[in-house]
């Protein structure tokens, strides 16, 4: 049985633009959840992209839906794929990569394995994924689910949050979060080079941040 929903509005591409200024490590100093599991590594090194999740559920073995929601992306878009748990099936590779990247998809998650690692990093389309996987998923017809809720890393994902992904992982940002997270982030990251020459210029990291402080009211409690 194959499931489709409706595709989602797309983020206004200035918004992502701010988020993909962000850094994913730089977001998790003060949002606790909504990261997806730290075992979905990057395929391509030192990128990072934002863009409007779509949703595909592939299950185990039968990757038909997957060509399907290929067919139907748009640029700005974000695959987010729900394995429902199958890590051994390859549903993402060398043709996958190239017809997701001329259909101007920013980016892919899967939770699963991924094929063609050389071909994708050749195509530059960026994918996160649990490793790579020789055994691919075949065109079998038979279920599959598009642009629905999905389970991907430990997060739930709805069609039309925004991803943000880089080296250090992936996290999924609510359309309503997207300004305040990135003016906390890109506060945070302004203040760093000033953290930085403090502490170059001999002054310690437990003076500067507080923490100092912090221990010795504890101790004093104990």
């Amino acid at each position: 049985m194959f499931r489709v929903g409706d595709l989602p509005e797309p983020i206004a591409p200035e918004k992502l633009a701010k988020l993909a200024e962000c850094e994913t490590a730089t977001i998790g100093h003060f949002l606790h959840s909504q990261f997806m599991d730290p075992q979905l590594g990057a395929v391509i090194p030192e990128r990072r992209v934002a863009g409007t999740a779509v949703t595909v559920l592939v299950p185990p073995v039968d990757a038909t839906i997957m060509h399907y929601a290929i067919g139907h992306a748009r640029p700005g878009d974000f695959m987010v794929v729900d394995r429902a748990g199958d890590h051994r099936h390859a549903c993402w590779g060398g043709v996958v990569e190239i017809a997701a990247h001329i259909a101007g998809v920013v980016g892919a998650v899967v939770d699963g394995a991924a094929t063609d690692y050389e071909e994708i990093r050749r195509t530059g389309l960026p994918v996160w994924c649990r490793g790579p996987s020789p055994v691919t998923g075949k065109r079998l017809g038979i279920s599959g689910a598009f642009c629905v809720p999905v389970s991907c890393g430990g997060v739930m994902v709805n069609p039309g949050d925004a991803i943000l992904a880089d080296e250090s992982g992936v996290v999924v940002i609510r359309p309503d979060q997207i300004d305040w997270v990135v003016e906390e982030a890109l506060r945070r990251q302004t203040a760093e080079p000033g953290i930085i020459a403090r502490l170059r210029a001999g002054e310690k990291l437990h003076m500067i941040t507080g923490a100092g402080a912090q221990v010795e009211a504890a101790l004093k409690r104990v």
